[in-house]
């Protein structure tokens, strides 16, 4: 899994590349993983205010619906015209061709809540032993669920 040097990262799974007091937001590849394959994007109009750790938009996949968080504050400068028709280009190209918006930054200090990659990568890592014990708990409490039903027929059975 990919995670570009030179972008900053959200815990909600954002990317930010920063240019001077412009910022280009989209979802991470992690991110685009998790939900699957892309239907649908839902993106905010030119000249609307973001504001940080709020959604400003929201992805579709076949698996699930996701607001997309504002990983910094600002006014939308730009979106992505090719999303709305063409949502899969997140999932072919998420930090290319799948960014979503552009913003001018209204606060530069938003940036210091960010992470790096390598931050970023740590994060990621976390969130995958996590879920990997959510399922190991998931599939003994199937199993325990069996040997209770078992149990229930062996008693039948006396």
């Amino acid at each position: 899994m990919e995670f570009p040097e030179g972008l900053k990262y959200s815990k909600e799974h954002e990317w930010v590349l920063v240019e001077g007091s412009t910022a280009t937001i989209g979802i991470t590849e992690y991110a685009e993983e998790e939900l699957g394959d892309i239907v649908y994007v839902e993106l905010p109009e030119v000249g609307e205010k973001i504001v940080k750790d709020d959604p400003f938009g929201a992805v579709e996949s076949v698996k699930a619906v996701s607001d997309v968080y504002a990983p910094v504050s600002g006014t939308v400068l730009e979106i992505n015209d090719v999303l709305p028709d063409n949502p899969e280009t997140i999932n072919d190209d998420p930090y290319g061709d799948g960014w979503m918006i552009r913003v001018e930054l209204s606060d530069m200090d938003d940036l210091k809540d960010l992470m790096d990659e390598e931050e970023y990568s740590e994060y990621v890592a976390q969130q995958k032993d996590e879920d990997d014990d959510e399922e190991e708990d998931e599939d003994e409490s199937d199993e325990e669920e069996e040997e209770d039903e078992e149990d229930k027929d062996k008693d039948k059975e006396k």
